[in-house]
């Protein structure tokens, strides 16, 4: 009889996430919630149908490889830079603040010292999943506030690398602080040779490959070619460098993201990482015990003091004092009054590393799923008493702005890659209008590049790739892609991340104009007529 050990974890867990996920969502509250629950419903500490938790652990490992590609791949410098004089001196001292507390707290319960540094970091760092969620639910994340709370998730992010660089250091038997010393120094040498190595050969080789399977036209290679980058760089890194799997991934995902076809490899990985970070989300509600709240009430106590209170005040009083806005300084503390995917990766590596005991995982594990609930609920009283003070964010357009107040800051985006649409992108370039191409042809892309016209290589159909090209802001988005079926999906795509641009497509016959017109298209040119007409000029000057 065949060994569904597999497929009924993944289904049993998987099933549950999805109900206690709708449900989490349409009260109110983060899907991510709803996922931790259902790892306590199927979890060894309630009765029922209990997933195999080897199994579930390993698959939550491929959660946090994809987890941290994906920080990887969306890491880009000069988002930090821009706000770099808020973010980083921010950033590390709320996070000094975290973990001295968090360590506070460790030597009172009585836990080792390495112990109380592991359960500070990661009481320190914010979830970027519910945050960057959060922020674009609220509508701030393209405005001033957003842009600080983002830096300063980069920092906070890149605090969790270096931790993932320093734990294994930590772990040595009779360290003193000499040894402590040299064991960091080596570490970070290990994962500085590591990094260096992955970037030096992930730009000779796997940009080619990259390249190389891009131009087989075969999204399916593609896919594939992401994954086995991602996985096999974050196995190598345990296995030859003995550095975590989510330190390799990471780096991976930076070479990835830095490349041209980082912004498709992103959509490509997306599904792929909702439904593994589903399961790491799972897995870590199966640690949930509820007899801590019982023996361990003042840990439990303390920790969500810290997530909820100390955190979000000392952002707050660190934003105020670098004379930001207030709106600003409440957006980033507010966002930061939760933990989640980043302080499981470090509270698991030190259980494996034998520094956190496993009371500690759990209080983590109370801590996030209480502050993950409550956030939203932050935001909608934030949002609330900023309508009672009358405040906006500066750098927002209110919705009933007139079209010329986005005209001025608008372009135009050319979906497609056909003779048509590189015609179109020449065209506009040469008349000076800004313009943007999206498509998936390297030859193409390359040549009109070379003209000095912005490029992006995807799918003109998937919205992320739309929001590299700078959908937000056009203000005409010209379909010219093959087929109908591929062009309603860039209606689609289009329309529901500006709804206010106007939609221009050519039609080949009356039912392509329907379906357009259905599609939200509102210059449509009948290809017919325009070749009709350019004929009939043509008979005529020559009779």
């Amino acid at each position: 009889m065949h060994d569904l050990s597999i497929i009924i974890t993944l289904a049993g867990a998987l099933a549950f996430a999805l109900v206690l996920g709708w449900i989490t969502e349409r009260i109110g509250l983060s899907a991510l919630v709803g996922y931790m629950l259902a790892g306590v419903v199927v979890g060894p500490h309630t009765p029922g149908f209990v997933a195999n938790a080897s199994l579930a652990s390993q698959m939550a490992e491929i959660g946090v490889i994809l987890l941290m590609f994906g920080v990887g791949m969306h890491f880009h410098p000069q988002d930090l830079l821009k706000v770099r004089n808020v973010a980083i001196p921010g950033a590390i001292a709320q996070s000094a603040v975290a973990v001295v507390a968090g360590y506070g707290v460790a030597m009172l319960l009585g836990w080792s010292g390495a112990g109380g540094l592991v359960f500070g970091m990661a009481l320190a760092v914010a979830s970027t999943v519910v945050l960057m969620r959060m922020l674009v639910a609220t509508g701030r994340l393209d405005g001033r506030d957003g842009h600080v709370t983002v830096g300063w998730l980069i920092v906070e992010d890149l605090f969790t690398v270096v931790a993932l660089v320093l734990l294994p250091a930590l772990a040595t038997p009779e360290l003193s602080w000499q040894g402590l010393g040299v064991g960091v120094v080596y570490a970070l040498g290990k994962a500085a040779l590591f990094g260096a190595l992955v970037w030096i050969l992930g730009t000779r080789v796997m940009d080619r490959l990259m390249e190389f399977v891009v131009r087989t036209r075969s999204a399916e290679l593609f896919t594939v070619t992401i994954f086995v980058i991602a996985l096999g760089v974050a196995a190598v890194a345990a296995e030859v460098f003995h550095v975590s799997v989510a330190l390799g991934a990471f780096f991976a995902g930076l070479v990835v993201g830095q490349s041209r076809f980082g912004t498709q490899a992103n959509a490509d990985m997306a599904p792929f990482r909702d439904v593994f970070t589903a399961l790491f989300f799972v897995s870590v509600g199966m640690l949930f015990d509820a007899t801590l709240l019982a023996s361990e009430p003042v840990a439990v106590a303390l920790a969500l003091a810290i997530v909820l209170l100390l955190k979000p005040a000392i952002a707050l009083g660190i934003v105020l004092l670098l004379r930001q806005p207030a709106r600003t300084a409440l957006t980033v503390a507010v966002g930061l009054a939760q933990i989640g995917e980043f302080s499981f990766i470090l509270g698991s590596l030190g259980v494996s590393l034998g520094l956190l005991p496993p009371a500690g995982m759990g209080v983590l594990v109370i801590a996030a799923i209480v502050s993950i609930a409550i956030n939203p609920l932050l935001f909608r009283l934030l949002g609330w008493w900023e309508r009672r003070q009358g405040i906006v964010a500066a750098s927002a357009i209110p919705d009933d702005a007139p079209a010329s107040a986005i005209a001025r800051t608008s372009s135009v985006i050319v979906c497609g890659d056909t003779p048509l649409a590189i015609r179109l992108a020449r065209d506009c370039a040469t008349r000076g209008v800004d313009v943007a191409v999206v498509g998936q042809s390297v030859d193409a892309l390359d040549e009109l590049q070379d003209e000095g016209v912005k490029t992006v290589y995807g799918d003109p159909g998937n919205a992320a790739v739309l929001d590299a090209a700078g959908v937000g802001t056009a203000h005409a988005i010209v379909i010219a892609v093959d087929g109908l079926p591929a062009a309603m999906r860039v209606c689609q795509a289009a329309h529901r991340r500006n709804p206010r641009a106007v939609l221009i497509a050519p039609a080949a016959n009356d039912g392509e104009r329907a379906w357009l017109a259905e599609f939200g298209v509102g210059a449509i040119i009948d290809a017919s007529d325009e070749v009709a007409r350019a004929l009939l000029a043509a008979v005529d000057r020559n009779v």
